[in-house]
């Protein structure tokens, strides 16, 4: 898969090319670069090695994850059982969200908009973070 080039930039200049691609549903693809993904495995390892969120989170990760590189074309590998597993074929959206990317199939991103409406009460909630 390509990463678009407004990403790469910022994946590769800032963190170098290593990555880690995984998920915890199925329905998307996570793209953390390395860096963020060893924060995220440290903070993991702060918590009881047996609560039930920890290791339900753990399972679901490296079941569908793996260490991937961008190449000089800016292409990663995401794993057959992922790629499947979030029908990423076709349309493809890539959100940039804060510390990793998420790439959704763009038949199933619409369908997730229409099931998760936004409401007032979002906006409210965020507005009390100064969002």
């Amino acid at each position: 898969m390509k990463i678009p080039t407004l990403f790469r930039g910022l994946i590769q200049d800032q963190r170098g090319p290593d990555v880690f691609v995984t998920s915890v549903t199925g329905e998307s693809v996570r793209i953390y670069p390395m860096s963020v993904w060893l924060e995220v495995e440290q903070r993991l390892s702060k918590m009881p090695a047996n609560h039930p969120s920890r290791l339900k989170f753990l399972d679901r990760v490296s079941y569908y994850g793996q260490e991937s590189e961008l190449d000089g074309q800016g292409r990663i590998v995401v794993p057959s059982l992922l790629r499947a597993s979030a029908s990423i074929v076709g349309d493809v959206r890539v959100f940039g969200k804060i510390d990793y990317l998420e790439v959704w199939n763009d038949e199933r991103f619409a369908q997730k908009l229409a099931r998760d409406q936004w409401t007032d009460d979002d906006g409210l909630k965020l507005s009390e973070h100064g969002i």
